[in-house]
């Protein structure tokens, strides 16, 4: 029963996201396009409409810039810090359509609108990457996302000495059957058999990254079906331990897909915040150099 509470909360939960998110998506969609109208009209009184746009970047990135500030110096409860993290998520989506706009769909002119063009396409690039990194975390139930690299590593040790302890309490089984009048089907020679060709490499290294990386389930899968193959053939006391052997499995590779996570997280966060900072000390020069040339000062 409480197997599928749980199960029925989970399915609730990632309803409430998926609507929730549509909900967002609609919203940044209604303000991309009024956005849009607001500078043609804007345009329509004869007046240039990248100054228009050219402030609402600029003033959405300083938004996005207090977001890391915030983030990084303040000491925020776990409701407010996602909250802000929907909040930045939401203000990028609607710079796109800001910067398109301000682009007039064409390609830059100078070498410091080439340099401003690719800094915001790798930031909107590597954002979008984070947003789909959070989202499948969270689709995922939120492995080890709160868990650091030592613990993940300590818990992989674990794992792998549950498992030699089972296949070693099923050797000792076997040779106390072996001391009886009638031998005993080799069962429990069979599990070490499995444990020696499948589960041995697979709990003392961490050779799916590549596999997760991809999104394949195949080597879990294999694994699985391996477990499941011998089930049928061996007695109830070496089914228990077998099906004690694929929970540990199971557990093993979200470990692993934990670990991936977490490095695409702190990969991504190397690209995204100092391709940021750079976006907005290169917007600052280009207001300069915009204003500078318009008004004539220098």
């Amino acid at each position: 029963m409480r197997t599928a509470s749980s199960s029925g909360g989970r399915v609730a939960g990632a309803a409430r996201y998926f609507s929730g998110q549509t909900v967002l998506g609609l919203l940044v969609a209604a303000l991309s396009g009024g956005l849009f109208w607001l500078v043609w009209i804007y345009g329509m009184g004869l007046r240039d409409p990248r100054y228009l746009d050219g402030w609402v970047l600029a003033g959405g990135m300083g938004l996005q810039l207090c977001f890391h500030i915030a983030i990084k110096t303040a000491r925020l409860s776990p409701k407010s810090a996602s909250a802000l993290r929907t909040f930045h998520i939401f203000t990028g989506y609607l710079l796109i359509a800001a910067f398109i706009s301000h682009c007039d769909f064409s390609w830059p002119d100078s070498g410091l609108e080439w340099a401003l063009w690719a800094a915001f396409v790798l930031v909107t690039l590597s954002g979008i990457f984070g947003t789909y990194l959070a989202w499948s975390q969270r689709a995922k139930g939120g492995t080890g996302e709160r868990v650091g690299d030592d613990r993940m590593k300590a818990r992989r040790a674990e794992l792998a000495q549950a498992v030699q302890a089972i296949v070693a309490a099923a050797s000792v089984e076997m040779t106390d059957q072996s001391a009886s009048v009638l031998p005993a089907p080799p069962y429990h020679a069979w599990i070490k058999d499995l444990y020696t060709h499948h589960l041995k490499d697979f709990f003392h290294e961490d050779g799916n990254a590549i596999t997760h990386l991809t999104g394949s389930r195949r080597p879990l899968k294999r694994l699985t079906e391996e477990i499941a193959n011998l089930s049928p053939y061996v007695d109830k006391q070496a089914q228990e331990k077998l099906e004690a052997i694929k929970t540990l499995a199971v557990e093993k590779d979200r470990l692993e897909l934990a670990a991936v996570h977490v490095a695409l997280t702190k990969g991504w966060l190397l690209v995204h915040v100092p391709i940021t900072y750079a976006l907005i000390v290169l917007t600052v020069l280009h207001v300069l150099v915009v204003y500078a040339f318009s008004s004539g000062v220098w």
